[in-house]
């Protein structure tokens, strides 16, 4: 057998609907302004408060990804200073469920 010329093949890439949602939902500050969204639209400043140890860096990229997920939408109101206000798409209200049972198995096994 000749293996000069193998060539490997590459590995299949199966889709996973777990780890898509875990891309959304699984990074640091993400649950965290999700939950904050599920209550009320907010602001920057508010989600700052509200989650206070994220840096504003942090909450920027965390803010940038769910948008860009389409998990939140960024509303922009011609203010002196701008005000700037977040809130869910259906999308992102789609979510509550699913941390709402990741809430409850937590509470039962940790």
């Amino acid at each position: 057998m000749n293996l000069s010329n193998y060539v490997p093949k590459e590995p299949a890439m199966i889709e996973c609907k777990i780890e898509k949602t875990l891309d959304v939902i699984g990074g640091k500050w993400a649950f965290l302004v999700l939950r904050e969204l599920f209550c009320e639209k907010r602001r920057f400043g508010e989600l700052q408060r509200q989650i206070s140890y994220v840096s504003p860096r942090a909450l920027t990229n965390t803010l940038r990804h769910l948008e860009g997920q389409g998990v939140l939408e960024r509303h922009v109101f011609p203010t002196v200073p701008v005000t700037v206000e977040y809130s869910l798409t259906p999308k992102g209200v789609d979510l509550h469920g699913i941390l709402h049972e990741m809430k409850q198995w937590a509470a039962k096994w940790t």
